[in-house]
């Protein structure tokens, strides 16, 4: 049987009604308390307090204040008018279980259309969302279309005007080969008339010392065989040009623009060589896949994982004298380090991989933030706590959101300044 709370109080304004229930003792909250237009309960097992109301109230603006044992109402009427009581005298038991049926139909009902209402606000506010997530969308896929436009007018304006400048020069390169031709012609022509003056003159001198001789033993025409013979140059000496081709590595032609590739290329071939090279003796015994870096990597991540420390170390030593240029070699063998207490190495390590971690994209950012957090944890275990500090930061520049790394960084700072306060 419940226990009926009967002392309260109340008094009334021509449009609020103000009640207040003593609990002292008993912890109420929202829950224990139903109310509705014509019915007020208030349940805090094994305590009770019901009522029904003289007249009806808004129970949407009216308020329930919970505190210093007492519960206080304001009930706000729905009609102004003076209450004669607070609850209506003399109800029997079947008005009273019809009033209660109908308040919690009501409050049902009313939930009900709360919920639904909600649910409407929801499926509005996403499709509010969903239209201007598309209208953001759409004017950023404008923007690019428009920078995209803008880049290819400015790229053909600038193939226009290289091909004006092109066509310029190179008329103006066929003029002044046509105006060298013409002087090589004019230069080919006095030199042809120089060698002509010169061969005549002596012809004719040739031609009257004959003449002369031949007078008297019968006429001779300066035409003759003799003289034609005399005329034709010597015919050219025949002779062999030898061509020498520098030799190249790659067989295609020698291009001025893939100059600094191909040496780049041919420098990376020798360093591999040196080091595939390097140490043969201790190779030989391998098998193919062990001569391979990525092999021994995930060979000393099984191992790392195992809680094989050491061998994994030296299958990162070894795959880093295979290929040194690997960031992750360098950054599992600094978690190994850590794992073993060789905190220096585990420094030099992560240092490494932030070196060869360059330039800083997005497809690297994981291993990053990795190299910095062991880098600085290696730090701290070395109490140089400044030091750790710094890479916990840096971790955090990059990954803002990693809440074990953003603790970490907390507690060094309190160690800090613990340390401080102490010296």
């Amino acid at each position: 049987m419940p226990l009926w709370l009967q002392e309260y109080s109340w008094r009334q304004s021509g449009t609020a009604v103000y009640l207040s229930l003593p609990v002292r003792g008993l912890r109420v909250t929202a829950a224990n308390i139903f109310c509705t237009e014509r019915y007020l309960k208030v349940s805090v097992p094994p305590f009770l307090f019901e009522a029904v109301l003289y007249a009806p109230i808004d129970e949407t603006n009216s308020t329930a204040k919970i505190g210093n044992g007492v519960v206080f109402f304001t009930l706000y009427k729905k009609e102004a008018a003076m209450w004669e009581s607070l609850a209506v005298a003399n109800v029997n038991k079947e008005e009273l279980q019809h009033l209660r049926e109908n308040a919690v139909l009501k409050a049902h009902e009313k939930a009900k259309e709360e919920t639904e209402a909600k649910k409407v606000t929801k499926q509005e506010h996403k499709k509010y969302a969903l239209e201007a997530t598309m209208k953001l969308e759409e004017a950023e896929r404008k923007r690019i279309e428009d920078l995209k436009e803008q880049e290819r007018q400015k790229v053909a304006k600038e193939l226009e005007l290289w091909r004006r400048q092109q066509n310029n020069a190179e008329k103006q390169k066929r003029v002044q080969n046509k105006g060298d031709l013409h002087e090589e012609v004019e230069q080919l022509k006095e030199k042809k008339r120089e060698k002509i003056n010169k061969t005549r003159i002596p012809h004719e001198e040739i031609s009257k010392t004959k003449l002369k001789d031949t007078k008297g033993r019968g006429s001779c025409s300066i035409f003759s065989e003799n003289l034609k013979e005399e005329q034709l140059p010597a015919p050219r000496s025949a002779g062999t040009i030898k061509i020498n081709f520098t030799s190249r590595v790659f067989p295609t032609a020698l291009r001025e623009s893939r100059v600094a590739e191909e040496e780049e290329w041919l420098q990376k071939q020798a360093e591999a060589r040196r080091t595939i090279s390097a140490d043969l003796s201790e190779l030989e015994d391998l098998k193919e896949e062990e001569k391979n870096p990525d092999w021994l990597k995930d060979k000393g991540n099984k191992m790392f994982a195992t809680g094989d420390y050491l061998a994994a170390v030296n299958a990162y030593n070894l795959a880093v004298r295979l290929n040194n240029k690997l960031p992750l070699l360098y950054l599992n063998r600094a978690a190994c380090h850590l794992k073993l207490r060789n905190l220096h190495k585990a420094i030099e390590d992560s240092s490494k991989a932030l070196e060869l971690l360059t330039p800083p994209v997005p497809d690297n950012e994981n291993a990053r933030v990795k190299a910095y957090v062991r880098r600085g944890t290696a730090f701290c275990q070395l109490e140089l706590y400044a030091e750790g500090l710094q890479d916990y930061e840096a971790a955090l520049k990059i990954d803002p959101k990693n809440k074990t790394i953003e603790k970490d960084a907390e507690k060094i700072r309190h160690t800090i300044q613990g340390t401080v306060h102490n010296s």
